[in-house]
Parts: structure tokens; C-alpha cells; sequence
């Protein structure tokens, strides 16, 4: 566990040397938050009306959620790199390190993501107060939930992207994978909550990877109960073992079939 922490520390450290390069990218981040805040601000006639549960604020703070977990990740250039490893045969001369590529990996990109999240926190909080003159009430142990969820939230994303890209040691090129993964992720988890789905969908919606990666973080976010963030949270946990059995299941076929080949 030591050699993680210190890969991940590492790549945090190198995060922070391309500061400005975050902060570009961030252009893109504020104009998706700000065009949704006028989208919902048009749908809602009265700023007290009730859509689906949801007010104009709730539905506001839960796209800026989603979005925050959602852009911090950079999922389809973590994808590529995966991607590249295996078809270069780079992943070949990691085999023998004293480290799992999986873990590797997965704790780098961690440390990369960990300065972008704060500084979407930072700049989607600010925007959101500026522009509702509002923010959930919550206590500090629903803030600690709450976080908890948002951290389970990327790690399992990022799991399931490593699972993606491992996907090339099968089919040679996972982005097209990676393509159509981000694309239900956005459309179904990251702008509307689960609620606004018909019934069957959203029962469907609810054992996917949205539940776990958008839908349960924002949800909790703008209407938090204990009973709702024990029902998520264990979710969530039984994911991320599902996620990492089936990355090192998948791995292991990958390492196997490169032993025979002669890497």
C-alpha cells in the first residue's frame, strides 16, 4: 500500500506543476455549468415549483455535482493511455515491477484528479452560490457522507475506465468503448437524476454504474437522509469490488496471453 501512496503522491506533485493548463480546461467546466443553470431557470416557471421532487436550486446544485465529479476525472485521456500501453506493449516491461499495473495506475490517476477536483469544488460552489444566492443545508456529518460518496464516486469511475482500456488486450482499441461508456454516463447520470426516467429505465438506471457514479453523490447533495446515504454508500462499496474483480480477472487474461505471445 506504501508504493501507492507514494505513486499517487507523486503524481499529485507533478499535477501541480501544470496548474494553467487545469485551469483551461476548466473554460469548458464553467460553460456547461453556466448554460444548464439558464436551461433549468427557463424549465422552472416558479423557482418553488416541484419537478419530479426536484426544485429549480436542487436541480441546479445537482448538475454542478454531477459535472464536478464527472469533468474532474478526464476519463477519455486516462482511457487513451491505458489504451496506448497495451497496444505498444509498454504494459509488457511493467509485469515484473514490485507494483500491480492495475494499482499503478489507478493511484496515479487518483493524485492527477485530486487537484482538479478541489479546484472544480472551488469553482462550481462559487458559481453556484453567485447565481442562486443559495446552498443545501447540511450538517457537517452529511458533509462528511456526502464527500464520502463523491470519493467513492471517482474512484469507481476510474476503476471502470481501467477496466475499459484493459479491454484492449481483447479488441486491440477500447476507446470506441470508452466513447459510448462516457456518452450514457453524461446523458442519463450527469444532467437529469434518475427520477426523471420512466419507471422501468429508471429501476434499470438504478443497478448501473449512473447510480453509483453520478445519481448517488448529487442526490444525497441536495436532499440528504441517513437512510438514502446507507443505501448508496453500500452501493457504492459493493462496486468497487465488483469494478476491481473485474479489472484484475481481465488483467491476469491480458498478462496470460502476453506470457504466450512473448509479450
Amino acid at each position: 500500500m506504501r508504493k501507492y501512496i507514494h505513486i499517487y503522491k507523486s503524481e499529485l506533485m507533478s499535477t501541480l506543476q501544470y496548474m494553467l493548463n487545469i485551469l483551461f480546461r476548466l473554460i469548458n467546466f464553467i460553460l456547461l455549468i453556466f448554460i444548464f443553470m439558464n436551461l433549468w431557470t427557463y424549465i422552472y416557471d416558479n423557482p418553488n415549483e416541484l419537478i419530479n421532487g426536484y426544485s429549480k436550486n436542487q436541480m441546479v446544485w445537482y448538475v454542478i455535482m454531477t459535472e464536478i465529479i464527472w469533468c474532474a476525472i478526464d476519463g477519455r485521456r486516462y482511457c487513451r493511455r491505458i489504451v496506448d500501453d497495451v497496444r505498444s506493449g509498454n504494459i509488457a516491461y511493467m509485469i515484473n515491477k514490485p507494483y500491480s499495473y492495475i494499482g499503478y495506475a489507478i493511484s496515479g490517476h487518483l493524485g492527477e484528479t485530486t487537484i482538479k477536483t478541489l479546484i472544480s469544488i472551488v469553482v462550481g460552489f462559487s458559481l453556484g452560490i453567485i447565481f442562486l444566492k443559495d446552498f443545501p443545508s447540511l450538517s457537517i456529518p452529511a458533509i462528511l457522507l456526502v464527500a464520502l460518496s463523491g470519493f467513492l464516486a471517482i474512484l469507481i469511475n476510474t476503476i471502470l475506465i481501467t477496466f475499459i482500456g484493459l479491454i484492449s488486450f481483447i479488441i486491440e482499441d477500447a476507446n470506441p468503448i470508452y466513447w459510448l461508456y462516457s456518452k450514457m454516463i453524461l446523458v442519463l447520470g450527469v444532467l437529469f437524476p434518475i427520477e426523471y426516467f420512466p419507471g422501468i429505465l429508471a429501476q434499470i438506471m438504478r443497478y448501473s454504474p449512473i447510480y453509483v457514479t453520478c445519481y448517488g453523490p448529487a442526490k444525497l447533495f441536495v436532499d440528504f437522509s441517513y437512510a438514502q446515504a446507507l443505501e448508496i454508500l453500500l452501493s457504492q462499496i459493493i462496486y468497487v469490488g465488483i469494478a476491481f474483480g473485474l479489472c484484475f480477472a481481465l488483467y491476469r487474461k491480458g498478462v496470460k496471453k502476453l506470457n504466450v505471445t512473448g509479450g
